[in-house]
């Protein structure tokens, strides 16, 4: 059986897996993500590759890390919530822990964790929103990750079709989609509706302690089910951008199928439902033919740890 180890870099943990060539997860640990410390996140991922391999016989190992990714996986070009600049992070990996190192963006392993063995599986082309901190994406198109010339395409989180002289972005643009459409969009949202309409807020007010600034994303979540009125409209706000977003995404590539995922779908249909209705809005003629359909991913945490590892197993042939 082939065996390969998937990791995933993230700002507060570098967690691994064993994965078998069906996708199936064998065996899991984490580490703390040391912050600001280059090589204390290498030790961190090679602590993670030895204890997995202390019970399973490995052939290479996967990495997905939030950043900009070489052309030819092994260098992060720039990741700045890592403070990395031009880090040859597959080559330090590969001499630390003697194994074949495959380096991917975060959220392109998470969609080819989907694609092949996930929501996507189906489907030869496909898109994924993963919505968080930040808006990430990942598109596969006919079976093969789209990456451009240099590695860094489907940055889908800072296109700005819908507002290009919006709210600033860190990445140094004005009203990229990630500044509207966030779980940070989501929880602002509900601040500045519970301030100017208290009376329409009153269950996400008693949640947070009666302060709008104090709302949190949690809460957001928690007062909609109850049916706050600010909360509904919240998710209402980042559904209207992600909808148009993903209209956006259907006549650029027609894909079979557009997920979502990240800390926010977890609200499930409080946020669906809102990208559904506005998706099919925006449609407009192109709604008189077949569409791609919008649904929630379905490996959750585990679609990076398992895309990254099949990445790393077909290494010669990656896509």
């Amino acid at each position: 059986m082939s065996l390969t180890i998937g990791v995933d870099i993230g700002g507060t943990k570098v967690g691994g897996g064993v994965v078998d060539e069906n996708g199936n997860v064998l065996a899991t640990t984490r580490r703390p993500t040391p912050a600001d410390d280059t090589p204390g996140v290498i030790q961190a991922v090679k602590e993670v590759v030895e204890e997995l391999r202390q019970s399973h016989d490995i052939e290479a190992v996967g990495i997905g890390a939030a950043g900009w990714i070489s052309s030819d996986r092994s260098t992060v070009m720039l990741a700045p919530n890592l403070s990395w600049k031009n880090e040859p992070l597959r080559d330090k990996v590969a001499e630390a822990i003697d194994l074949p190192v495959v380096v991917e963006n975060d959220a392109n392993v998470a969609i080819w964790g989907e694609h092949k063995f996930g929501a996507a599986k189906r489907h030869r082309s496909s898109v994924l929103y993963t919505i968080g901190t930040g808006v990430g994406g990942g598109i596969v198109v006919k079976d093969n990750l789209l990456r451009g010339t240099n590695g860094v395409a489907a940055e889908i989180g800072h296109t700005r079709s819908v507002m290009p002289d919006g709210r600033q972005c860190g990445c140094g643009r004005t009203g990229c989609l990630e500044q509207y459409a966030s779980g940070r969009a989501l929880t602002r949202a509900a601040q500045e509706g519970a301030a100017e309409h208290p009376e329409k807020a009153a269950i996400l007010l008693k949640l947070a302690g009666g302060d709008p600034e104090s709302i949190t994303g949690r809460q957001v979540t928690e007062a909609a089910r109850q049916g706050d009125e600010v909360a509904l409209g919240a998710f209402d706000f980042i559904g209207y951008y992600l909808g148009n977003s993903a209209a956006d995404m259907v006549n650029l590539i027609d894909p079979g199928v557009i997920l979502v995922a990240g800390g926010v779908v977890d609200a499930g249909d409080l946020l669906l439902d809102p990208i559904r209705k506005h998706y099919q809005e925006a449609l407009g003629n192109r709604a008189q033919v077949p569409v791609a359909e919008v649904r929630a991913a379905e490996l959750g945490s585990k679609a990076g740890v398992i895309g990254a590892a099949d990445l790393a197993r077909h290494r010669e042939i990656v896509p």
